[in-house]
């Protein structure tokens, strides 16, 4: 059923606008009109570049040629995410039927772009798809894991309860990643803010009292000839400097875009001395909620590993589950493979180890994410008592040096 996008005069004289599934435009006109909507435009969404792309492609008996399109997309909130599948969850607890249940979250949706993708998944279901099969077409919305746990309620008749499983690991998802951001938000204001202060002094304050120095022919001591040489520099140079930063990343980019650039970058990024046994936490909680979650919802192990490797964010994490998934298949049970690993601390292949001999996996596995959620908290602590004192005392010296160098001449000049 297609889906038409409106613009309409309500009763009270205001501008509406909005989307309506209907069969034919004057359907949707009348659907409206039973509102006393009165409709001024009205268009069906379509997207005609690729519907021509796909007529050329079957003219052509071809894959159509599409040139890279560089376009911004608001990224999907996690805790939006998180929100409707709790909605969607105790719509179906409460016996409403898939469609309808769908229908009222799209017309509460305050997301454009997700109530777009809900009417798709609506009518996809109405046409006689599977949730799971409808939801697999909206990676961006909802991914693997997201896919394969609907799938997984659905075939044992338990997709409200898998739903509010997803918005609970969602849920905890999102905070985890905004601690972790949060750990990281202040430290990196106050060197921005700091880097701005010295490129001020550097390219307006110590340029004209340097100035004038030099005219007097004032003996400069070495360290005021070095912030004059740097200080000219960046004047005459900074666009030197920022193409060098601006390919520095570029190529860094290009780098972590490789799989082996991305195994060794993550790799280096778990034993950074500082932020590296937060990163690891971070990546080791993920694994035992992601782990936890899918087995609860009746995806078998092996299942699960596949899908946990493709969320863990983190390339050195991957290649260690892929290797586990592989010495499972030789036979091998989950902990072994995850003691000999580097990765996991040792701790992690006892309690595994435990969880399967007692038949408690999920539940150890919980325990695991709590305990490293904890952990996290205090690297988090550690870490931002750590990283301000250093911060301030280095712009401090900074600052420090630079006052130093404007100063000592005018002090031997009144001196003279």
């Amino acid at each position: 059923m297609p889906v038409y996008q409106y613009t309409a005069l309500t009763p009270a004289g205001k501008t509406q606008k909005g989307m309506i599934d209907a069969d034919t435009p004057r359907d949707a006109r009348l659907k409206l009109r039973v509102d006393k909507i009165h409709v001024t435009d009205m268009r069906e969404v379509t997207d005609k570049a690729k519907r021509q792309a796909e007529k050329q492609a079957k003219e052509w008996g071809g894959r159509p040629f599409e040139l890279p399109v560089f376009k911004l997309e608001r990224k999907v909130n996690v805790r939006e995410l998180a929100t409707f599948s709790r909605q969607f969850a105790t719509l179906l607890k409460s016996g409403i039927q898939l469609a309808e249940a769908l229908r009222a979250l799209v017309e509460q949706c305050a997301n454009r772009d997700l109530e777009k993708v809900l009417r798709s998944v609506k009518e996809d279901i109405t046409g006689g798809s599977s949730l799971a099969e409808s939801l697999a077409r909206h990676p961006r919305y909802f991914n693997d894991l997201y896919v394969n746990m609907v799938r997984a309620g659905e075939a044992s008749g338990t997709l409200d309860q898998v739903l509010h499983r997803i918005a609970e690991y969602l849920q905890k998802q999102a905070s985890l990643r905004g601690k972790v951001k949060a750990a990281l938000t202040y430290p990196l204001i106050m060197i921005v803010v700091g880097t701005g202060v010295v490129i001020f002094l550097m390219s307006f304050v110590v340029p004209r009292i340097t100035g004038i120095l030099t005219q007097r022919n004032i003996p400069l001591p070495w360290i005021t000839e070095l912030l004059i040489n740097v200080s000219s520099f960046f004047r005459d140079f900074w666009w030197m400097v920022l193409i060098a930063i601006a390919g520095a990343l570029f190529i860094l980019k290009g780098i972590i875009a490789t799989d082996r650039g991305r195994l060794k970058f993550d790799t280096l990024l778990l034993k950074l001395p500082v932020i590296g046994g937060l990163f690891s936490k971070q990546a080791i909680s993920r694994f035992a909620i992601t782990f936890s979650t899918l087995l609860r919802s009746g995806l078998p192990a092996l299942d699960s590993l596949k899908i946990v490797a493709l969320v863990v964010n983190n390339a050195r994490l991957t290649q260690v589950i892929h290797d586990i998934h592989g010495r499972i298949l030789e036979g091998a049970d989950i902990a072994t493979p995850i003691k000999k690993s580097k990765v996991f601390p040792p701790m992690i292949g006892y309690m595994v180890a435990v969880g399967e001999q007692s038949g408690q996996l999920e539940d150890i596995l919980d325990r695991l994410s709590e305990s490293y959620e904890e952990e996290i908290d205090l690297s988090i602590q550690q870490l931002t008592a750590l990283i301000e004192p250093v911060i301030i005392v280095s712009l401090a010296v900074v600052v420090g040096c630079i006052i130093a160098a404007v100063l000592l001449p005018m002090l031997d000049f009144s001196n003279i």
